[in-house]
């Protein structure tokens, strides 16, 4: 890049920092903390002012007003004891008030008459069972349930929530969520994904909303993912878990495979302390996990890599030592440190850092007689980073955060290009006349390196203007290092020939068709302004959001000579793609019709734009400069795209129908335009290409039903139901032009999307007794998702796209707890079982020709696949392990 490229890039970057900093000072900083409300009365129901109310463990407290109305703001999510005082009556306690991020807790507290110093007031309190002052749907799991529920990680708690299939949240394309830790994103701006996997052991709350989400929140269309991490105390605690299991399953021809039993084919080792420090007013939070999981599926090392064998005369050297291997495996490492300190009035700073590292091979059918050739992955991820929390004062609040957000992925068999053993190895090699193809020799070939290294810079200042009236403003800035693609090039083949053999070569000279791993530096950035009233149990939730965000790319400026390499035409130049603005309007109302039930509406529009993987591969357009009329040629990339846009509606009804049974009824709409597609482009001589634009559409409409039933006596359940409808013209950005390289009708028209999930029922139950025993159930039973029926082999099979539909499917999910003294200490065994029907078809793999994941009806085109038993879905697997837990 030349000086003037360089100075028009930072012009640009410095003039969008400069108009975001204009709308507000910061940036948002989402999802951390709640806020407490309530009245004070007398043994008559009188209103009592003067009232000190104070959270126990934190340096928050407030004062009643006249009416007896008291507000906290600024509270970390958890659960906390809460105490009244007032000269003449009697002192409260409330134990366990749950405070969730970014909502408000209501507690009315009654406080007795006393003339002399009385016995503290012991009560306990619980959540209503259903939100109903709430203008969304918003998940909200907290660390007690984490614990009784049959999950570990954070996507497992994510996937048993109202309107989420397999990622995709509410008929939205993956990569449409935005996923936080402690309110501040961790998603990878390469694919929109997060760069985290969150054990529960970490979890103090988790919030899922699946459909409108203030303006806080950007870069997302489908819903929100935040995570809230546990913090440290004042008092020192630690507990560790293991566990380990294995796959039980019956030996027959179901799955294709003979039961072995492997009961540590999963391991779990982890520990978890906190507690003061030796420095005044400082906490701390240390956390390590080390995770081991072997696919079910094992192979037998028959082959090497190395081995020399005759495929075309089907004469086979096997040199392998005949030992059997998990095909795929995942070998985690994991941990956090968390660092708090309050020693300045009214401020408080903490440091945390999040690692992931994890190696894996990721499991693959055709390397079962070889497992040693396939490729191998390794996955760093790491977020650190600062925040800053100062009162100003019992009303008023802010907090900054910087935060680094690395990911560093990899996928071959060597790093090195040049490593000799892949001359000695060579390309992979099978014949579909020994073990139905099974490779034999040689070693993937397959290199791939991604890596972002990005700087987030964010915060937020919150207002509470009176009892009824808080405002919240902030912004956001992201500036995201990615780069990605092949590093070095092997070649094999019968353009490498030489002297009549064939030679493996390697392209280290990169170009434009082979561009080797590319870096682009774009910059994102936002403000939001977000006013809530809480008026006679009104709730109004309105906000504006602002974006912005800049490639920092070119394109051609003709696109009919995009290479220049069409003469007599006129000539195409670089030029500079042109930052893009989005205004985002978001509207949320709870109105009550009786003292537990209220009727909500929610409205917004919701922007954000795509992975830069999608964006940036292919871009380079030089790469079609030898393009020809009736040639075909890879989609192009297009960093010069608008944002991908959703407007959302929905409508519910929210009811406590008592202190124990709650109902939530909502409807929604999605009217998604300006999705990733594929365009098709002419050029002078005659040849045609495709590029991605926003072209693609699609809608969505469905419902949820959710029935809550707490605990009255040992037994608790969660029912929900979705319906939905989720149709476009096309799934994939690049759908398009793969419809057009294969003879299909290009032109746009609505089917169902893949995910287009039409019934979903979970259902989770508990039993238990505190302190004793926990039995607990998730059910998940989901209709199938749509398929393309083939009747026929060969060109023109198929019938209309996903006009089919796969086999429903139920997965049950177990856990079981008990509490014991062991070593004198507090602990707990406990046994899980996932998949306990051992379902083998969930909405995975089905023949076109028969619509079943069971048989085919071209069995001998299909034998390979009939032999692989990775088409089915994981099977049942049986774990135990062991708890435990020390405070002093």
């Amino acid at each position: 890049m030349d000086r003037r490229s360089i100075g028009r890039a930072l012009s640009r970057t410095l003039t969008g920092a400069a108009l975001l900093a204009v709308v507000c000072v910061g940036a948002s900083f989402a999802g951390t903390t709640g806020k407490l409300t309530g009245k004070v009365t007398g043994p008559r129901k009188e209103p009592l002012p003067g009232v000190t109310v104070r959270i126990v463990g934190a340096p928050l407290g407030g004062i009643t007003d006249e009416a007896g109305r008291f507000m906290i703001i600024n509270i970390p999510s958890g659960k906390f004891e809460v105490k009244a005082g007032l000269i003449g009556y009697g002192p409260v306690a409330v134990q366990n008030v749950d405070i969730a991020a970014d909502n408000t807790t209501r507690l009315d507290i009654e406080m007795r008459e006393s003339a002399v110093e009385m016995k503290e007031t012991v009560v306990s309190a619980r959540r209503p069972v259903v939100e109903v002052h709430r203008t969304s749907n918003i998940a909200t799991v907290n660390r007690e349930q984490l614990q009784a529920l049959p999950v570990q990680e954070l996507q497992d708690i994510v996937n048993l929530q109202a309107g989420v299939v397999d990622g995709h949240f509410r008929g939205g394309r993956t990569g449409e969520v935005q996923y936080q830790v402690d309110g501040v994103s961790v998603n990878n701006s390469y694919d929109n994904k997060s760069t985290l996997r969150l054990d529960r052991s970490l979890l103090e709350e988790v919030q899922v909303i699946s459909g409108t989400f203030d303006a806080e929140y950007g870069q997302a269309m489908s819903g929100v993912v935040n995570a809230v991490l546990k913090r440290g105390t004042e008092q020192f605690h630690w507990d560790a878990e293991v566990f380990s299991g294995g796959p039980l399953y019956p030996g027959s021809d179901a799955r294709i495979r003979d039961f072995e039993l492997r009961p540590a084919s999963q391991q779990n080792y982890q520990v978890t302390m906190h507690g003061p420090t030796k420095l005044p007013k400082t906490t701390y939070l240390l956390s390590a996990r080390h995770y081991v999981n072997d696919e079910w599926v094992f192979g037998e090392r028959r082959f090497m890599p190395g081995d020399s064998s005759d495929v075309a005369t089907l004469t086979f050297r096997p040199s392998g030592d005949g030992a059997t291997v998990p095909l795929g495996y995942t070998h985690e490492w994991s941990g956090i440190t968390k660092l708090s300190n309050r020693s300045l009035a009214n401020l408080e700073v903490s440091y945390q850092a999040i690692l992931n590292v994890t190696d894996a091979r990721a499991l693959k059918w055709g390397y079962r007689l070889n497992p040693e050739g396939a490729s191998k992955q390794r996955t760093i991820s790491l977020v650190q980073g600062m925040d800053v929390t100062h009162t100003l004062s019992t009303s008023r609040f802010y907090t900054l955060s910087a935060r680094q957000n690395y990911f560093n992925y990899r996928d071959f068999a060597f790093e090195d290009v040049w490593d000799p053993r892949y001359d000695a190895y060579g390309p992979t090699l099978s014949s579909g006349e020994y073990e139905n193809g099974a490779i034999v020799e040689g070693v993937d070939f397959t290199r791939f390196r991604q890596k972002t290294n990005g700087a987030v810079l964010k915060g937020s200042y919150v207002d509470q203007l009176s009892k009824e009236r808080q405002l919240k403003v902030g912004a956001e800035f992201q500036a995201p290092h990615v780069s990605f693609g092949v590093p070095g090039y092997l070649r094999y083949g019968a353009d490498t020939a030489f002297g009549g053999a064939q030679q493996l070569m390697r392209v280290t000279d990169y170009s434009a068709e082979f561009p080797g791993v590319q870096e682009y530096r774009p910059f994102l950035g936002a403000a939001f302004a977000q006013e809530e009233l809480e008026w006679n149990d009104l709730t109004v939730r309105a906000g504006l959001r602002f974006e912005y965000f800049d490639a920092r790319s070119s394109l051609p400026s003709d696109l009919a000579n995009p290479a220049n390499s069409i003469s007599g035409v006129p000539q195409s130049k670089d030029v500079d793609t042109k930052p893009k603005y989005s205004v985002a309007p978001r509207v949320g109302i709870s109105y009550p019709i009786g003292q537990n039930a209220a009727l909500f509406f929610a409205y917004g529009h919701f922007y954000q734009f795509p992975g830069l993987g999608q964006i940036f591969e292919h871009a380079d357009y030089d790469e079609l400069k030898d393009l020809q009329a009736g040639e075909t040629s890879p989609t192009m990339g297009n960093p010069d795209i608008r944002p991908e846009r959703t407007v959302q509606y929905q409508f519910g009804y929210k009811h406590a129908i008592n202190e124990f049974l709650g109902v939530d009824v909502t409807a929604f709409f999605k009217d998604v335009r300006d999705l990733l597609g594929t365009e098709f482009i002419e050029t002078y001589n005659g040849a045609q290409y495709s590029r991605l634009t926003n072209v693609d559409f699609g809608n969505v409409i469905g419902f949820t039903v959710s029935l809550t039933k707490r605990a009255k006596g040992p037994f608790s359940s969660t029912v929900d139901y979705t319906w939905q409808s989720a149709q476009g013209n096309s799934s994939d950005p690049r759908e398009t032009a793969a419809r057009a390289a294969g003879g299909e009708d290009p032109r746009p028209r609505s089917v169902p999307f893949n995910w287009d999930q039409r019934h979903t029922l979970n259902l989770t139950m508990t039993l238990a007794q505190p302190q004793k025993y926990n039995v607990s159930a998730a059910i998940k039973i989901a209709s199938g998702m749509p398929y393309t029926p083939e009747i026929e082999t060969g060109f023109g099979g198929g019938l209309e796209a996903n006009s089919g539909r796969k086999p429903m499917g139920m997965v049950v999910d177990l856990r079981a707890q008990r509490s014991v003294r062991l070593f004198g200490l507090g602990s707990s065994v406990f046994a899980r079982v996932f998949n306990l029907m051992d379902t083998r078809s969930f909405n995975g793999f089905v023949f076109a020709n028969s619509g079943s994941p069971y048989y085919s009806r071209f069995p001998v085109r299909d034998a390979g696949t009939l032999a692989d038993p990775t088409r089915f879905y994981g099977p049942r697997r049986l774990e135990f392990g062991l708890s435990l837990n020390v405070s002093n």
